[in-house]
């Protein structure tokens, strides 16, 4: 909203404050001021002149010689280009000495004939030729014939003017006017509102206009009130230059004078307003309803536009001539032909005219304030105010009466605001006189408070108002953000920090990127058929279904990270980028029923992919694929860094979804027995062909378990200060023992001695026995506090292989 400073002190005085200090005042208070404009853009010395006679140059063709009366006691002699220059013209002058934008008028000659200053069009002067009539946005600019000649154009043109940018927040719809605004600076400065009395200037004559129009509403929900005067003998053409250079500060471009009074008084009171030709409104009816199936209407834009059936037009006996609220309509458009108007003024709903602008693309600055509802008690002073400026401005003759339907009855808002309540909330000690003499700057009447209470009413245009507390934020506006004390929080404060589980998820994500990993983000949405295919941690649950899926593929949540890592790969190898190392750290989701009624269950899971080579093509060395034990070797790091490679168990066990001989369940090993956190392997060779990759391993592993288990903090030791003593054996067990068995059995029988056991060989076939297989074994003994002697050594080594012998019948290999 672009309030002029100069139409603003026409309501409330503005002496002793500048437009910066305003500017600085209503920025302060609540409603951010975006820039002040001078409409001056730096022009002097220029008047208003009279074009007594043009001759045509002797030298040139398109030049003019005109004898101006410019009012400096002599007849000037000025060379002009322009093509609308006559005689009999009052025009803009620039005498000699006068200061343009970028330039300073000097005496010259022009093709040998002596030009005493300029001629200047509206460009010339720094304004915008865009907002100025059609007529006059080429060549000189014309001034009414009754300007008084010899007078300073910035006063003539309003341009000592400086106009202040409202960036109005939604809920500040009261300051889309200037008697809005002229409120809020009345609050802000303490001083008096002089308010313009349309009631008291209006004169009625020539008849009832009961007799000449008749209105009706069809749906009050979409219309509260709506209301006409009748206007008849009215002459089209340009306004008073006064009301047009108001518009043009407002960034509005004037018409003519009925359009232009009707635009002013809208900016004036907030209120759109809109004037139909009466001799083109068919049967001398106006009803507002709401648009019929299929019907057209050609707005004042021109576009033709068909309307649907909730929209709201106006209409007359036989078309709609109007949509409501947004833009008139071209067929009963005011023109120069114009005798007789019927005004419109009216209260529409908000809610409607929202979504016929936005269903059409069509915007205006009637549509803009309807939208955001305009205060219903200014419908019938905006449409006196206008029917006196049509009759004073146009020589209209404003018919007896107000034909309206609805009603501008509108209930002042009454709250209840303790003073205790607004100290405790601002931190401040107001007095009861305070805070009712900051009531009455806002024009908010209040009675004295009655235990405590005081009673407030609010004026309708502050629709923003409804409760107490946004009576405290008034009081606080106006009484001074920078006068409200500061305190210091009070209570126990707690310093933030990252919780367990989201310092591990850190870690966690930190160790993969710097092993090579790369971090994926997989849709949580995932098809019905993904759901099942890697079923290890669900536990028999189910997928959760979306009740209103975006499509079949993103159908349910996902109940494994997998499919997804292997959408990407798939993604990835097509694009020839095959050799992988992926992970994602998210979330999986599972419930026990069919029909959601509860929250389901949601488990933080990690998931990874391996696929391609480990080593690429090198002119010295072939390329080495990957396989299961680089991705288990990417785990055990995991679970190593967390404190529990000593509790993680895994068994070869062919999940659902795995290669049958090239995968493993993972077990973590708890107070309370083994809990299956995960599972890890080759996927199955049906499903690597149907998504066309190669050799690709997956792993995907609990969370939650981990988080709980984790050692709080790593352990450092100091290195050792003596010697181990290594001790390697290859023994032979039934080919059905795993070798983690092994290692778990020679760790509980190593004791403290035992510092690391290693599988480095396993071998079947040959000269052993079928069935049987070779496992060898490398074990590292060492004490903190002395090198070890033999004995010590044979002593607990013996106890290993006896150990290994009782429980699964291993034998050393000869």
């Amino acid at each position: 909203m672009k309030v002029s400073t100069g139409w603003l002190a026409e309501y409330i005085s503005l002496e002793g404050v500048t437009a910066e200090e305003l500017a600085d005042k209503i920025t302060a208070a609540g409603i951010e001021i975006d820039g002040v404009e001078r409409r001056n853009k730096g022009i002097s010395g220029i008047v208003t002149g009279y074009v007594k006679s043009k001759e045509k140059h002797p030298d040139a063709d398109k030049l003019n010689v005109c004898i101006v009366d410019a009012g400096q006691g002599e007849d000037l002699q000025i060379v002009c280009g322009a093509k609308n220059v006559e005689a009999g013209q009052k025009v803009p002058v620039a005498l000699v000495g006068a200061k343009l934008p970028g330039l300073d008028i000097k005496k010259a000659k022009l093709r040998g004939v002596l030009s005493q200053g300029m001629i200047c069009s509206a460009k010339e002067l720094g304004l915008n030729d865009k907002l100025l009539p059609k007529e006059l946005q080429e060549g000189i600019l014309v001034l009414p014939e009754d300007m008084e000649v010899g007078l300073d154009i910035s006063e003539v043109l309003g341009l000592n003017d400086e106009v202040l940018e409202f960036d109005l927040t939604p809920n500040r719809s009261d300051c889309l006017s200037m008697i809005g605004a002229a409120y809020e600076v009345s609050a802000i400065l303490a001083r008096e509102v002089n308010l313009p009395n349309p009631e008291a200037d209006l004169v009625e004559a020539g008849g009832s206009a009961v007799a000449s129009i008749s209105v009706s509403i069809k749906n009050e929900e979409h219309c509260g009130h709506y209301a006409v005067r009748y206007i008849s003998g009215v002459k089209p053409g340009p306004s008073p230059l006064w009301i047009q250079n108001r518009l043009m500060a407002a960034g509005v471009r004037p018409i003519n004078n009925i359009v232009d009074i009707t635009n002013y008084v809208m900016l004036e009171y907030g209120q759109p307003l809109h004037a139909f030709d009466a001799d083109r409104l068919e049967g001398g009816v106006l009803s507002v309803r709401q648009a019929r199936e299929g019907e057209v209407l050609t707005t004042l834009d021109g576009q033709e536009r068909k309307l649907e059936p909730q929209m709201l037009v106006i209409a007359d006996g036989a078309k709609a001539v109007a949509l409501a609220g947004v833009m008139g309509g071209l067929n009963s458009e005011v023109t120069g032909a114009t005798v007789n108007l019927v005004l419109e003024s009216a209260r529409f709903d908000g809610g409607t005219v929202r979504k016929t602008s936005r269903q059409l693309g069509l915007r205006s600055e009637a549509s803009l304030r309807f939208e955001k509802e305009v205060d219903p008690q200014v419908v019938l002073p905006a449409l006196n105010r206008a029917a006196t400026l049509i009759a004073r401005y146009a020589g209209g003759t404003v018919l007896e009466g107000i034909v309206q339907a609805g009603s501008d009855a509108a209930e002042e808002k009454i709250l209840s605001l303790s003073l205790n309540k607004l100290n405790r909330y601002l931190g401040t000690e107001l007095s009861l006189l305070e805070v009712k003499t900051l009531f009455g700057r806002l024009h908010f009447k209040c009675g004295d408070a009655a235990s405590d209470t005081l009673e407030v009413q609010v004026p309708t245009r502050r629709g923003d108002i409804s409760y107490d507390v946004d009576l405290i934020e008034e009081i606080a506006r106006l009484y001074g953000y920078d006068k409200i004390p500061t305190t210091l929080i009070e209570g126990v404060t707690t310093p933030g920090a990252l919780t367990a589980s989201q310092n591990i998820r850190r870690e966690l994500r930190r160790l993969l990127a710097h092993g090579g990993y790369q971090e994926v983000l997989g849709y949580s949405f995932i098809q019905p058929e993904q759901s099942k295919l890697f079923p290890a941690l669900s536990g028999g649950e189910l997928a959760v279904k979306l009740a209103m899926p975006m499509s079949e593929e993103r159908s349910v949540l996902r109940t494994s990270l997998l499919p997804q890592l292997l959408d990407i790969a798939s993604y990835n190898t097509n694009r020839r980028q095959s050799d992988l190392a992926l992970f994602e750290i998210g979330n999986v989701f599972f419930t026990d029923e069919e029909q959601l009624t509860r929250q389901p269950r949601e488990l933080p899971v990690m998931g990874l992919l391996l696929s391609g080579t480990r080593v690429a093509k090198q002119w010295n060395a072939a390329a080495e694929p990957v396989d299961f034990f680089d991705l288990k070797g990417a785990l055990e790091t995991v679970v190593a860094h967390l404190g529990l490679h000593e509790r993680i168990v895994y068994e070869g066990d062919a999940p659902e979804g795995y290669h049958p001989g090239r995968s493993a369940s993972i077990y973590l090993q708890g107070t309370e027995g083994r809990l299956q956190i995960g599972t890890l392997g080759q996927i199955h060779p049906e499903l690597q062909r149907k998504l066309d990759l190669v050799d690709t391993y997956v792993a995907e592993i609990l969370l939650q378990p981990l988080y709980d288990m984790a050692a709080s903090r790593l352990q450092y030791k100091d290195l050792p200060r003596f010697p181990g003593m290594e001790r390697d054996i290859a023994v032979v067990v039934d080919a059905s023992v795993p070798a983690g068995d092994l290692l778990n059995t020679i760790r509980q029988n190593g004791g403290s001695l035992l510092q690391s056991v290693q599988v480095f060989d396993v071998y079947s076939g040959g000269k052993l026995d079928s069935g049987k297989k070779s496992i060898a074994i490398s074990l590292l003994y060492r004490h903190n506090d002395h090198t070890l002697t033999d004995d010590e050594v044979s002593e607990v080594h013996e106890q290993v292989l006896a150990s290994l012998g009782q429980t699964f019948g291993a034998e050393l290999r000869k």
